[in-house]
């Protein structure tokens, strides 16, 4: 079966395949093909109501900071729903394009190694631990998988209707 982003965690666990999690965090892939995107280019909109290259990566950072706030209360054994938000009020309310590019790059770094830093402190016992996330019971190892899943689902967006 052939997942779309609709589905979800199914889909982004098809992005990231049997990869293990410190692997998964610690590739650079899309801080090097980002480096490679211009100022210019980092404006660019496929269509006039879609986001920038800019707000995509704002999203991805903000997605990858809210995610790992969650995957930090499960690991800590806290019973709690992994709940959604509004990526769009997110997005509107992020002033990502008036920010530099190399601004927005460094923040993905910066909650990047932010995130590896908490992903090398967990044990096999806690990456097995499960919470709710939509309709799925999910461990914190798949919930952690997914954040790599989505970053994967927007870089390929930017290759395929960006670049």
């Amino acid at each position: 079966m052939k997942y779309t982003p609709k589905d979800g965690f199914p889909y982004y666990f098809a992005l990231v395949k049997d990869m293990d999690c410190p692997s998964l965090f610690s590739d650079s892939s899309t801080r090097t093909f980002l480096n490679a995107i211009s100022e210019k280019k980092a404006v660019y909109r496929y269509a006039s109501d879609k986001w920038s290259i800019k707000q995509v990566v704002g999203h991805i950072t903000d997605h990858e900071r809210i995610k790992m706030f969650r995957a930090f209360l499960l690991s800590r054994n806290q019973s709690i729903e992994l709940w959604g938000y509004d990526q769009n009020a997110l997005v509107d309310n992020g002033r990502f394009d008036e920010l530099s590019f190399k601004q927005l790059i460094a923040d993905f770094v910066n909650v990047r190694n932010a995130s590896i830093s908490f992903v090398d402190t967990l044990s096999e016992k806690q990456l097995k631990l499960k919470g709710m996330a939509r309709q799925y019971e999910i461990t914190l190892e798949d919930f952690l998988k997914s954040i790599i899943g989505h970053e994967r689902h927007h870089i390929n967006l930017i290759k395929e209707r960006y670049i």
